[in-house]
């Protein structure tokens, strides 16, 4: 299985918020343990915006275990194309179609109902 790790995980544990950090950790520990995982080249900035000193640490830590899934103007014109009504999240999506995810990890999963990648959320991953 090959999963895109949205943005909200990634900030879950980044900023150990509570009521979803389990679910969240144990996600990026089947990556550690050999679980297949990419994130968008703007999760990066995203988590650096929202986290303190940039968040250099957390993000180079993250860096070990996962993969940025390469993507560039194609990718962003296809995004804005989407119907989704958040351009981030078709941003995820167009960024979990080019690294050819089998899913989407995420706890936003209404706002991806018109993805051509399914959106899960990360107990799903943790069950698997």
């Amino acid at each position: 299985m090959r999963i895109l790790i949205d943005t909200d995980v990634l900030l879950d544990v980044a900023l150990n918020r509570e009521e979803w950090i389990e679910d969240s950790v144990a996600v990026l520990r089947w990556v550690e343990t050999g679980g297949k995982a990419a994130i968008a080249w703007h999760s990066i900035s995203n988590c650096a915006y929202l986290l303190e000193d940039d968040g250099r640490p957390f993000l180079e830590g993250l860096l070990k275990i996962v993969e940025v899934a390469r993507t560039g103007t194609r990718e962003a014109q296809q995004a804005l194309n989407l119907p989704l009504e958040d351009l981030e999240d078709a941003l995820q999506v167009v960024s979990a179609i080019q690294w050819k995810a089998d899913y989407i990890v995420t706890r936003n999963l209404k706002d991806y109902n018109k993805s051509p990648v399914p959106a899960v959320h990360p107990k799903m991953v943790v069950e698997h």
